[in-house]
């Protein structure tokens, strides 16, 4: 479904703060595949998912998507292929329209502007109850109160149904419950797991915590200094805990993983 070919990006090249924050990145996500992207503070977790979803423009490389080549496709023709979920609860919504209006909005993605209209349909209207009743929030109940005045958990989860409303081929999870408390973060990520599962969807979920790489996804990627370190699947990746992860990171990187954010 995804296949990335030696893809380099450089930040603030030919300057003294000349980064390497992806260094000839080769990566192929089968149709399907629930991926887990975790590493330190600067290892290009999200520089990763800026560059899938168009936000950043490689120096070098390639990058297809369902078979096709999308590397000089802009960031708004993509989004009708690639949904996204962000750390902040407060981006990816509209928080002075209501949820259905939202939701509206989500049915539409990809579409030409000119197939907008105001206004919520009745049959999109008993759509979004029947979906919204999925989360399990009362959100359902909720459907014409300001995006707004949900909290952040609810706005998130929200954030998700929207991003897969029309099922996408790829969905991009950068850090999305980092922001959220414990309690609420768990929910999300149980949810999220669901909803992955359910929809069958392709997905790139970036995280900062071992134990929801580990718990989650069908395989895992440990990013360090721009490159894949680690890449693990199927019966490997479900026989590891975290020191197993930890001494494997080690061995392939030379550096040890010292981040306690990973130990979370």
């Amino acid at each position: 479904m995804l296949k990335l070919t030696g893809i380099d990006v450089v930040f603030n090249e030919g300057t003294i703060n000349e980064k390497n924050a992806l260094r000839q990145i080769d990566l192929t996500v089968e149709d399907g595949e629930f991926i887990t992207v975790i590493g330190g503070n600067g290892a290009g977790k999200s520089t990763l998912l800026n560059v899938i979803a168009g936000v950043c423009r490689p120096q070098k490389g390639t990058i297809e998507l369902d078979g096709k080549e999308i590397s000089d496709l802009p960031e708004h023709r993509r989004a009708a292929m690639i949904g996204r979920v962000f750390q902040d609860p407060m981006v990816g919504t509209a928080a002075n329209m209501t949820i259905e209006e939202n939701l509206a909005m989500a049915k539409k993605r990809g579409q030409k502007r000119s197939a907008f209209s105001f206004g919520v349909r009745r049959a999109d209207r008993e759509f979004f109850h029947q979906q919204l009743a999925t989360l399990d929030l009362g959100l359902e109940e909720r459907a014409r109160t300001a995006v707004g005045l949900l909290s952040g958990g609810q706005r998130q989860a929200l954030t998700l149904l929207m991003a897969t409303l029309e099922k996408p081929k790829l969905l991009l999870l950068d850090e999305h419950t980092a922001a959220l408390d414990p309690k609420t973060a768990e929910k999300v990520s149980n949810l999220t797991a669901r909803v992955v599962q359910e929809h069958g969807l392709t997905t790139l979920m970036v995280t900062h915590n071992m134990r929801h790489a580990l718990r989650h996804g069908s395989r895992l990627i440990m990013m360090h200094e721009g490159r894949i370190a680690v890449d693990v699947r199927g019966e490997e990746k479900q026989a590891m805990d975290i020191e197993d992860l930890l001494h494997l990171f080690e061995r392939r990187s030379g550096t040890e993983a010292v981040s306690d954010r990973l130990l979370l």
